[in-house]
């Protein structure tokens, strides 16, 4: 007899429920993935909507001082030509700044409702909905392009809609992936899980990046098409607790009644079935026998059989006990929780800081590198590859400290001087930036990363809830809302003082990045004088 291969026997080596995690590992992953590559578009597509046109200019000039002798025609190139209306004016950066806010501050606003209404309606249908209206809006914005829409108020309207229908997609996800896994090297995983932000802009820049020159209405179309698909995948798929695969598996090993044996109960009027009633009205799943039918007491049960002598026959008769289910935590409640507070106000700096390079940073190398759409796109895909290593990197080692605070900390006292050096270095050509770019990305999206899925884990199930399961959709939600007002104010401010200067622009960075860091140095402190504090990966896996 042949051997078996040795992949076949990796395979089987993982029972059921270690597959099911994966598969919610990796279709949450690819879920969140396509909501960031539909939200990358916008800042490859700027450098089209207003172009340089010094070129045309400088060939009108000389066009025009060749045939000085001849009567003067109306040019048919103008400064302004070659660039998008309305964006074709002087203000134009305020004009894209002014988009990036009209989706940020809906989304921000948006993601403190989403958060409450997650909780209370089915996850898997809440993020279809969402995906599927996000692919619309992503679509609506390219068709600006096909249709030649030259009207603000367009791109504003659908810029707003769109953020407020991709807030479905952060609450969701994280409460799903908590419910899968446990504490036990929360970090690493999530770390990891979390890499979807930089894949998802990675995918995003490159999508964007081939179409922006030739059809720029593509880099969106194309997106929207992807994440509404995944929208359908979601439906199909997605599995929210372990406990509902629990409740499936428990209906299909039930014994159907034409499975019991009557050989000696006749029965009462024709009846064969057993019923149990609880006095207080509650139902538990609870398989006996005859044997334990006597502990039917300690259940507050009471047995419904007729009076005379019968014989029951020795079966498993399923009860069903519902617990009363845990109402849903308020906002008020969640912001109660110890840490929820630091921690959001924390990311509302972190994540102005990921959201300015997230938006603007393409543009920036357009200006500085003198580089086109489509490589300063791709070039820009460096700062993503950094913050999935940082991400990991801060998982990693606030597992091992066990200090979620201080690895934020950490990073971002790092991370200032290092984007006033990228500043600098960025002017010294392609080699420097590109190193710079990786530094950064790693140390601009390691905190952003931990605060939005291992620490807002940690605090969704903080001890202070006694097993409340129904906080971590709420929590999630209040410190990634609180976040997308920074990242709703960096773009902004990006927008307001690039006109000015680029120097300006990371001076407000590196400004954020201390506040930041002077928002958790009291979690640090408690952290650093625990005596309790140990490695979290020690946590017993319990909740698996």
């Amino acid at each position: 007899m042949a051997t078996v291969p040795p992949g076949i026997r990796l395979l089987v080596s993982f029972d059921r429920d270690q597959w099911y995690r994966a598969l919610t590992f990796l279709l949450t992953f690819l879920l969140y993935t396509s909501f960031h590559l539909s939200r990358k578009p916008i800042s490859i597509v700027k450098s089209e909507l207003h172009k340089n046109c010094s070129s045309v200019n400088e060939l009108a000039t000389i066009a025009s001082s060749s045939s000085s002798q001849q009567p003067s025609l109306p040019s048919l190139h103008t400064g302004t030509d070659c660039s998008w209306k309305p964006f074709d004016k002087r203000n134009y950066k305020q004009l894209l700044g002014a988009m990036d806010y009209s989706f940020l501050c809906a989304y921000a606003v948006g993601m403190y409702l989403s958060g409450i209404i997650g909780e209370r309606v089915p996850i898997r249908l809440y993020l279809t909905v969402g995906m599927l209206t996000s692919g619309l809006c992503t679509c609506l914005f390219g068709l600006g392009y096909v249709y030649n829409i030259h009207n603000l108020g367009f791109y504003i309207f659908v810029q707003v809609a769109n953020g407020l229908v991709q807030t479905t997609g952060w609450p969701s996800v994280v409460t799903c992936i908590s419910n899968w896994f446990g504490k036990g090297r929360r970090g690493l995983i999530m770390g990891l899980w979390n890499s979807h932000t930089s894949v998802g802009n990675i995918l995003g820049s490159l999508i964007a990046g081939y179409w922006v020159s030739s059809n720029w209405g593509l880099s969106f179309i194309v997106p929207g098409l992807i994440i509404a698909v995944m929208g359908v995948v979601c439906f199909l798929f997605l599995i929210e607790h372990p406990n509902d695969l629990k409740s499936m598996y428990a209906q299909n090993s039930s014994p159907g009644k034409s499975q019991a044996p009557t050989n000696s109960w006749n029965g009462v009027n024709g009846h064969t079935e057993v019923y149990l009633q609880y006095k207080d009205n509650k139902t538990q799943v609870y398989y006996y026998n005859e044997d334990s039918v006597q502990n039917r007491k300690s259940y507050d049960t009471e047995l419904l059989l007729p009076r005379d002598s019968v014989c029951v026959p020795k079966q498993p008769v399923v009860v069903v006990k519902r617990e009363p289910q845990p109402s849903a935590i308020s906002f008020m409640g969640a912001l109660r929780i110890p840490g929820v507070i630091e921690f959001s106000l924390c990311l509302l700096f972190a994540k102005l800081v990921s959201y300015t390079f997230l938006f603007w940073l393409p543009l920036y190398i357009t200006k500085t590198a003198h580089l086109d759409a489509k490589k300063a796109g791709d070039l820009s895909t460096l700062f993503d590859v950094g913050g999935i290593v940082g991400g990991i990197l801060a998982g990693v080692i606030s597992d091992k400290l066990g200090k979620r605070a201080t690895t934020c900390a950490v990073m971002l006292l790092l991370a200032a001087p290092t984007l006033y050096g990228f500043s600098m270095i960025s002017e010294f050509g392609l080699g420097p930036t590109i190193g710079m770019l990786l530094v950064c990305g790693g140390l601009v999206n390691g905190p952003y990363s931990l605060i939005t899925t291992a620490v807002s884990a940690d605090l969704g199930t903080h001890k202070s809830l006694k097993g409340n399961a129904r906080a971590l959709s709420t929590v999630t939600a209040i410190i990634d809302g609180t976040g997308s007002v920074g990242a709703a104010l960096g773009p902004l401010l990006a927008g307001l003082l690039s006109p000015g200067g680029w120097d300006q622009v990371f001076y407000m960075l590196m400004i954020a990045d201390f506040l930041a860091l002077l928002l958790l140095l009291r979690l640090v402190t408690k952290e650093l004088t625990s005596n309790k504090s140990r490695p979290i990966s020690a946590v017993e896996l319990k909740e698996h």
